[in-house]
């Protein structure tokens, strides 16, 4: 397995690009409204990294076997867990939990991150606990990032907070290295693998983003060959960090001033 390990020239590269990724969400933040089209969304983070001086990773993305993707980010509602194709006819509705998906590309570096939005003021009960919970296993996750430790530390911390919250976790998708390229080893898994095989160094870069399901963990893919639902149509939540792997512990690279804000829990710690 070729897990790339980062040098100092590349981690103040990622450094940038990720930071330019979660302003991304700080900009769209207070777009997000009833009334509005995912496209309208779209359109105005494309436009806004453009005047940051970084493009959309999404856009042409194709990986093999799969038709381009159409769009600058992802963005997926409700029952939607990944991959939500923006178009102008899906308007928000109040009561909505939203994902909104960003990667960016500035100087050749990947910045990677995703964030979640209740539209309203008035989320239901379920909606509310889902996006809180997923919060909280990203958070977790992270929190079990220790350089010589292994990798699947973070599917235990994960799949533990989804466990006893009474959510399951998708299996088919995780978070990824990156770095000069979106996606690159190792392939982070949000549940317990049992494979301790690969453990964490300095220098590594990969992204956590745990997708939790208030039903079954069960998935199925939409005709437009992008659109990724859970089967029993429940509702699903998703968050991701990109984390780079230090000699005590971890950096989360996409943090930015309008960020929610970081669990008490993990404060009080650092």
């Amino acid at each position: 397995m070729d897990i790339r390990i980062k040098t100092p020239e590349e981690i103040a590269g990622m450094r940038e690009a990720c930071r330019l990724a979660s302003q991304v969400l700080d900009f769209v933040a207070p777009l997000v409204k009833a009334g509005v089209s995912t496209l309208a969304l779209d359109e105005a983070m494309e436009g806004f990294m453009k005047e940051n001086g970084c493009i959309s990773a999404c856009k042409g993305y194709c990986p093999r076997g799969f038709t381009p993707y159409p769009a600058a980010t992802c963005i997926s509602i409700n029952h939607v867990v990944c991959h939500g194709i923006p178009t102008a006819d899906k308007l928000l509705k109040k009561g909505d939990i939203v994902n909104i998906d960003v990667t960016v590309i500035k100087n050749g570096f990947y910045g990677d991150t995703s964030r979640m939005f209740i539209v309203g003021s008035k989320p239901g009960i379920l909606a509310k606990r889902l996006v809180e919970g997923c919060y909280e296993a990203m958070w977790r996750g992270i929190e079990a990032v220790k350089p010589g430790r292994p990798l699947n530390d973070i599917g235990i911390a994960c799949s533990k907070v989804a466990r006893e919250e009474g959510f399951s976790v998708v299996h088919e998708y995780g978070g990824h290295g990156i770095g000069r390229d979106f996606h690159e080893e190792p392939f982070v898994t949000h549940f317990d693998t049992k494979d301790n095989s690969i453990i964490l160094r300095p220098g590594m870069i990969f992204t956590i983003e745990p997708m939790l399901n208030a039903g079954a963990r069960h998935i199925s893919d939409l005709r437009d060959g992008w659109t990724v639902v859970t089967k029993d149509r429940s509702l699903s939540a998703q968050w991701e960090h990109t984390v780079l792997v230090t000699e005590t512990g971890c950096e989360v690279l996409t943090m930015s001033e309008g960020y929610p804000a970081v669990p008490e829990w993990v404060t009080a710690k650092h």
